[in-house]
C-alpha cells in the first residue's frame, strides 16, 4: 500500500513539473521582443504597449509621382502684370512754329492784315500813320517799340515810294523781324556739363500755365534727344506735383516729389542730386506760382535757386508769361528778373489773343529773349521761337 501511495505522489509531482515548464515557454512566445533590454543580456524584458496604427499616408513618393494626377487640384495662380503706360513720342521741334501758324489767326488780323491794308493805300497821311500806331499799341507792342517801328516804316515808304501789297508786305516783314531782335540768343542750355545735368528753373505767377508749360518744355527737350527729370518743387499745391508726374509718365521721365507743404528748396536740391546720380541730361524744376508783390514768397524763390546752386549754377531760368495779360506781364518779368535773373521767356496762350506784339515789348523793355511760345492746348503746341517764321505766320501767306 505504501508503494502505491508513493507512486501516485511521484506521478503528481512529474505532471506538475511538466506543466510548469510548458507555461513559461508559451508566455515567452506570446510576448513581443523586448526593445529595452540588451541583446543577448539577461535583463528582464519590459512589456510595452504596441503603437497605434497610423493611417495610410497620402503622400506619393517622388519617384512615383510622375503620371499621377494631383489629389487636390489647385487653380493656377493668376499672373497680374501692371499695365505700363504707352510712352508717347513728341513730334520734332524743327519747323513746329510754321506748322502752328494757323493758331496765330487772331494776332494776324491786327499785326498782319490790318497793317497791310493801311500801308497799301495810295496815300498815307497823318491819320493813316496814327491808325498804324494804334494798331501796334493795341497789339501790345508797347509805346516805345511802336514809335520806333512806325518811324522806320515811314522812312522806308518815303524813300522807296513803294505801294504794291507785295512790296509793302516785304517791308513790314523786315521791320517786324528787326523789332523782334533776331540776333538774340534763343538757344536753351540743356546739355549736361562738368559731370552734372543742365538745370532749368521754371518760374511764373499763378495762372500762367506754369506747370503745364513745364511739362511741355520737357517734351520739347525729349523731342530734341535729351533725357529729362522733373522736380516738383511746387509743394503747396498737391495737384501740381500730380500733374507734373503725369506729364513725365507720358514720355518716360522721372519726377522727384516731396511731401505736401514741404520745403521747395529741399525738393529742388534732391531733384538735381537724382539727376546727377542717374546721368540725366536736363533737370526741369517747377516752382510754386509767385505773386510778384509778395516779398516773402519771392524771397523763398530766391532760396530755391541758392540751394540748387550748391550743385552748380542754374543754367536757365525761364519765366512763363501769359500773353493775354498784356503789359502787366512786363512788370511780372521785371520783378522776377531782379530775384532770380531770368534768362528767357516762354510766352503762353498766344493763340487765344490778338496781342502777339507782347513778344516785341518783352524783349525791348527787358532785354530778355523769348525762347518758346505756346500756341494751343495740345501737348506739342509749344514751339521754339523763330522771329522770321513768327512774322510770316502773323502776316499770313496771302499777304
Amino acid at each position: 500500500m505504501e508503494y502505491v501511495v508513493a507512486a501516485v505522489i511521484l506521478l503528481v509531482v512529474l505532471v506538475a513539473g511538466g506543466v510548469g515548464l510548458m507555461v513559461p515557454r508559451m508566455r515567452r512566445r506570446e510576448l513581443p521582443p523586448s526593445q529595452g533590454g540588451s541583446q543577448g543580456g539577461t535583463g528582464t524584458a519590459t512589456l510595452e504597449r504596441p503603437a497605434e496604427e497610423e493611417p495610410p499616408s497620402l503622400v506619393v513618393p517622388a519617384e512615383a509621382d510622375e503620371g499621377l494626377p494631383p489629389l487636390i487640384e489647385e487653380p493656377p495662380a493668376a499672373v497680374v502684370e501692371e499695365a505700363k503706360p504707352q510712352l508717347e513720342a513728341p513730334e520734332p521741334t524743327a519747323g513746329r512754329l510754321v506748322r502752328l501758324r494757323a493758331r496765330l489767326a487772331r494776332s494776324q488780323s491786327v499785326l498782319g492784315r490790318g497793317l497791310l491794308s493801311v500801308l497799301s493805300r495810295d496815300h498815307l497821311d497823318e491819320d493813316a500813320w496814327e491808325e498804324i500806331e494804334d494798331s501796334l499799341i493795341s497789339a501790345d507792342v508797347g509805346v516805345e517799340a511802336t514809335q520806333a517801328l512806325v518811324e522806320r516804316l515811314r522812312e522806308r515808304v518815303r524813300v522807296l515810294g513803294t505801294r504794291t501789297v507785295a512790296e509793302v508786305r516785304a517791308q513790314l516783314a523786315e521791320e517786324l523781324t528787326a523789332a523782334l531782335e533776331p540776333e538774340m540768343d534763343r538757344s536753351l542750355k540743356t546739355a549736361p556739363h562738368d559731370g552734372r545735368p543742365a538745370v532749368l528753373l521754371v518760374v511764373g505767377v499763378n495762372g500762367a500755365g506754369k506747370t503745364t508749360t513745364c511739362g511741355k518744355i520737357g517734351r520739347v527737350l525729349i523731342a530734341d534727344g535729351r533725357t529729362v527729370l522733373f522736380g516738383a518743387a511746387d509743394t503747396f499745391r498737391a495737384a501740381a506735383a500730380e500733374q507734373l508726374a503725369t506729364w513725365g509718365e507720358r514720355v518716360g521721365a522721372e519726377t522727384v516729389r516731396g511731401p505736401e507743404g514741404g520745403d521747395p528748396a529741399s525738393v529742388a536740391f534732391d531733384a538735381v542730386k537724382r539727376g546727377i546720380d542717374t546721368g540725366i541730361d536736363t533737370v526741369l524744376i517747377d516752382t510754386a506760382g509767385r505773386l510778384q508783390n509778395k516779398v516773402g514768397l519771392m524771397d523763398e524763390l530766391g532760396k530755391v535757386k541758392r540751394v540748387v546752386e550748391k550743385h552748380g549754377p542754374v543754367d536757365e531760368t525761364l519765366l512763363i508769361l501769359d500773353a493775354t495779360t498784356g503789359q502787366n506781364g512786363l512788370e511780372q518779368a521785371r520783378v522776377f528778373t531782379e530775384v532770380v535773373d531770368v534768362t528767357g521767356v516762354v510766352l503762353t496762350k498766344l493763340d487765344g489773343t490778338a496781342k502777339g506784339g507782347i513778344v516785341i515789348a518783352v524783349q525791348r523793355k527787358l532785354g530778355i529773349p523769348v525762347k518758346l511760345v505756346g500756341l494751343g492746348e495740345g501737348p506739342d503746341d509749344l514751339a521754339p521761337f523763330e522771329p522770321a517764321a513768327f512774322v510770316e505766320a502773323l502776316l499770313g501767306s496771302d499777304g
